[in-house]
């Protein structure tokens, strides 16, 4: 399911037009996104946890030079899924 698709079922569902529920679902996404950059883990029970850990600087072998490079802490976006999505899937 791709973007469009996910948005064609939300205003199935929901009983939104199709350009409501495009705004509603930017609008979650980008608050998601917002609640990562700030270091908020976000929560959604019987779904799954969003978060973006902080990883450490290191450094790394680059495999086809065999050259060494830095590569600067950052954050990594990660999901955890909960329990009802496990259970639903399977």
């Amino acid at each position: 399911m791709n973007k469009q698709e996910l948005i064609a079922a939300v205003a199935d569902k929901s009983g939104l037009t199709r350009a409501q529920a495009q705004a509603a679902l930017d609008a979650a996404i980008e608050a998601v996104v917002e609640a990562l950059k700030k270091g908020d883990e976000v929560r959604l029970v019987g779904f799954g946890t969003f978060s973006a850990p902080v990883r450490a600087a290191r450094t790394i072998k680059v495999p086809g030079t065999g050259e060494t490079r830095e590569v600067p802490e950052q954050r990594v976006p990660k999901f955890k899924p909960g329990k009802g999505l496990k259970d639903a899937v399977n």
